[in-house]
């Protein structure tokens, strides 16, 4: 079995009332053979830039042995652990590969000092760093690459000897990189970065980990004629009717592992359909669940559940009123990707652009240029200080209360975002609070590591409809890296990440608390007990 779906419910009702349109105008052939108006006027040209992706296994093919090999040759020189340095669409396809494969690849996609310190810190003399972006302007991966070089010098070990890149052809990146030396692989330019994972961005990095990617890549191909067919069958066809047609529309889709062998697929799956449809006041906000989730047992109207299994047709039965997907991993890519693009169709929006990604950027950079103090608390509680978008919020004086303003300033088809700019590998736990904050709140409630999400779900927030409130995490460190060559540090820049996100979503309307962690291994209970 390549790919299975079963649709039910209020998603079958769709599917049924949408599909016959989208086989007759021949949206599945149209995407395949490069058809830029299905779009709109307005999208065409950016759609017309942006459809590679269609041809990426057969584009890819050459990459597999040119990977191998590479791998074979760093392994004989004693470098057997890789790092990604990567964003967004250059990180979470890389994970996912790596995880179900069940190899090492170890992923810095932040900008918190301790996780970049114990990147640098996790045996360099056999390390590989792979540097992926497709301009290489991206800041976070920029100063991992600079932080990397340096540390690489340090040690008396030849970056270029251990640095490679993957970039579009012709980019600074690329220029530089080739300058100095490294290996680079050029990636399909016509691919944005969210529809990436079957080019060299998701292959480079889990092919020198150790994945199958030939396998992946072979995954991939059994499933595109499929989805290719302008047939009632077409599996694209269902799912992105069934994502995006509901009436009324579902527009918070739960996404639930239920004995599937893919690792991590559901974070994938936010970044492509989360910041491909988030645009125009409209979208699809991708919400990652437990299959013990609050959000299960007291089922949202505004909820549409997708539950990946093992087998969608066995699975049925079990889980009525629900999007049952299954499948090898590369199937999965590939449906996924063509479902998104079908549900932008439906949606009347262009699923290749990403408008709102930019203003937090902006903002971030605005904040390291001006450097200003950060403002003072509202108050400070049990070692949690807190800062407010509305005064009103903090009326209570106590971060319980807060929380309890924050819900209440929910709409009634809102949803709350979680949005942590910690040290992960030290704060785990902290994921744990989005089941808390589902309970309390009684809203679907998302959770993004930050920076990462600002890739992903960060569109979403600003440019889909306005229904979020926003709870910020940050910590408070003694821990800090130097950005070799640039005026700011890591913690710096985290900081203003953290900072010009805020500005720009109270610039939106958007409610935002933030509640900064003094000692964060001591202050997290007593986030739980606010929580709670």
């Amino acid at each position: 079995m390549t790919f299975s779906i079963h649709v039910s419910g209020a998603a079958g009702a769709a599917v049924e009332r949408t599909l016959p349109t989208l086989v007759a105008d021949l949206v599945a052939s149209g995407i395949t053979t490069g058809d830029a108006s299905l779009w709109g006027p307005e999208a065409e040209d950016e759609a017309s830039k942006r459809l590679g992706w269609v041809n990426a296994v057969s584009v890819s093919r050459p990459l597999v042995p040119e990977i191998l090999a590479l791998r074979e040759e760093l392994n004989a020189r004693g470098v057997d652990r890789f790092v990604l340095a990567g964003m967004g669409g250059s990180s979470l396809a890389p994970e996912v590969i790596t995880q179900t494969a069940g190899v090492e690849l170890t992923i810095l996609d932040s900008t918190a000092p301790g996780q970049v310190l114990a990147a640098l810190d996790g045996g360099l003399e056999r390390t590989a760093l792979v540097v992926s972006s497709k301009s290489g302007s991206t800041v976070e991966t920029d100063s991992q690459r600079r932080a990397f070089e340096a540390a690489f010098r340090d040690l008396g070990i030849d970056p270029a000897e251990r640095i490679i890149v993957v970039t579009d052809p012709g980019s600074p990146l690329d220029e530089s990189a080739r300058a100095a030396g490294y290996r680079v692989f050029n990636a399909d330019p016509t691919v944005g970065g969210r529809y990436s994972a079957l080019t060299a961005f998701g292959l480079v990095p889990a092919g020198l980990a150790g994945a199958d990617i030939a396998e992946l890549l072979d995954e991939a191909e059994a499933i595109s004629l499929q989805v290719a067919i302008d047939s009632p069958d077409n599996p694209a066809l269902v799912l992105g009717a069934a994502i995006a047609a509901t009436a009324p529309r579902r527009d918070k889709m739960a996404l639930v592992t239920d004995g599937t062998h893919i690792v991590g697929l559901p974070d994938w799956i936010e970044q492509l359909v989360a910041e491909s449809t988030g645009k125009q006041g409209t979208g699809i906000l991708p919400v990652v669940l437990l299959p013990v989730s609050p959000e299960l047992e007291s089922r949202p109207a505004d909820l549409q559940v997708v539950r990946i299994v093992d087998d969608a047709r066995e699975a049925a039965h079990r889980h009525p009123d629900e999007i049952l997907v299954s499948g090898t991993l590369g199937a999965q890519f590939v449906v996924w990707e063509y479902a998104t693009a079908i549900a932008g169709r439906l949606l009347g929006i262009n699923p290749f652009d990403q408008p709102d990604v930019e203003s937090a950027k902006q903002a971030a950079r605005g904040l390291l240029d001006a450097r200003p103090e950060p403002a003072a608390p509202a108050f400070t509680e049990q070692g949690i200080e807190v800062r407010v978008t509305d005064p009103a919020l903090a009326a209570s004086g106590t971060i319980a209360g807060v929380l309890d303003a924050l819900w209440a300033a929910l709409p009634e088809d809102g949803y709350v975002a979680i949005q942590a700019y910690v040290n992960r590998l030290e704060l785990p736990q902290l994921q744990g609070l989005r089941e808390m904050v589902a309970a309390d709140s009684g809203r679907p409630t998302t959770f993004g590591w930050g920076p990462r999400f600002l890739h992903s779900t960060g569109q979403y927030h600003k440019g889909g409809p306005a229904q979020g409130v926003f709870l910020q995490i940050t910590e408070r460190t003694e821990t800090d890296v130097e950005i070799p060559e640039r005026p700011f540090t890591f913690g710096q820049l985290i900081e203003a990440q953290a900072n010009g996100d805020a500005a720009v979503l109270a610039e939106h309307g958007r409610p935002v608390v933030t509640l900064t962690l003094v000692d964060p291994q001591a202050d997290v209970l007593s986030l739980y007990e606010a929580a709670q």
